[in-house]
C-alpha cells in the first residue's frame, strides 16, 4: 500500500537522492536516503533487503532492527 495508511508514521524531511557513481566518493550508483530516525533503526555499517514495489520501495529489517523501530513507533505515538 502506497500513501498515508493505518499504522504508517511519516518520516518528515527525509533526503532521497540518486548518487552518481564516481562523485562524492560513490563507488557505485544507488540511492541514498537520510534522516535521523532511519539512523535510530538501522545502524552505520547494517545490511539489510529492499524491494521495489507500487509507488516506491520496501526495505525490510531484521530482528534488531525491528525491536529499535518498535521504540521510534512509541516515541511518535506519543508525541
Amino acid at each position: 500500500m502506497s500513501g498515508e495508511g493505518e499504522g504508517k508514521y511519516e518520516l518528515k524531511g527525509a533526503r532521497v537522492y540518486l548518487h552518481e557513481q564516481g562523485k562524492s566518493n560513490a563507488r557505485i550508483t544507488h540511492i541514498d536516503i537520510e534522516h535521523p530516525e532511519l539512523n535510530k533503526i538501522i545502524k552505520e555499517g547494517e545490511a539489510t533487503y529492499c524491494a521495489g514495489k507500487s509507488g516506491g520501495c520496501f526495505i525490510g529489517l531484521k530482528k534488531e532492527m525491528l525491536e529499535r523501530a518498535k521504540k521510534v513507533i512509541e516515541k511518535k505515538k506519543s508525541e
